[in-house]
């Protein structure tokens, strides 16, 4: 019993320092550099001006508009094709999509916007009551987006604040 409780007081001794650099390291980031993989900072905008750009640019890449609630985010959806329909859905569900939400979050003490993707596969899209959303596991899926959000950025860049209350 002793010899336990040694030796998890010597593993507390080893990983605590470490926990505590990465943990340290993790509040000092900058908050431009915060958020999920492949996120990006918006500086200077306001959420009218971001959901603009990115209507514009996901509609270039082949997306129509999806489920939103401007200021807090925007979405946007494709069908997901025949692969997709074979890797996502099944006899039962058919009108898979995959969408992509972009979340705006206001930075505070800034004017700048946090914009921060998650992609997810929708099962039966389309149909009211009947979707089955189901989010992308792996980041890889949002970061594919990145091209598409530095383009929202560059358009939406120093749009200023806005129309109060959007």
């Amino acid at each position: 019993m002793r010899g336990g409780v040694e030796r998890t007081k010597r593993l507390l001794r080893a990983v605590l320092p470490a926990a505590a650099i990465l943990l340290g390291g993790c509040l000092a980031s900058p908050v431009e550099r915060s958020g999920s993989p492949g996120s990006i900072t918006v500086p200077n905008t306001n959420p009218a001006a971001v959901a603009a750009a990115a209507r514009a640019v996901f509609a270039r890449y082949g997306y129509a508009p999806g489920p939103s609630a401007l200021p807090r985010h925007i979405s946007f959806e494709r069908a997901a094709g025949r692969t997709g329909e074979i890797m996502f859905g099944s006899p039962v569900h058919n009108n898979t999509a995959i969408r992509v939400r972009l979340d705006l979050v206001p930075i505070a003490g800034t004017r700048d916007i946090r914009v921060m993707p998650s992609v997810s596969r929708v099962r039966n899209a389309g149909r009211a009551g009947f979707e089955d959303e189901t989010g992308m596991l792996l980041r890889s899926w949002s970061a594919q987006f990145r091209p598409a959000l530095r383009e929202i950025k560059a358009r939406s860049a120093n749009a200023g604040p806005g129309r109060a209350g959007l």
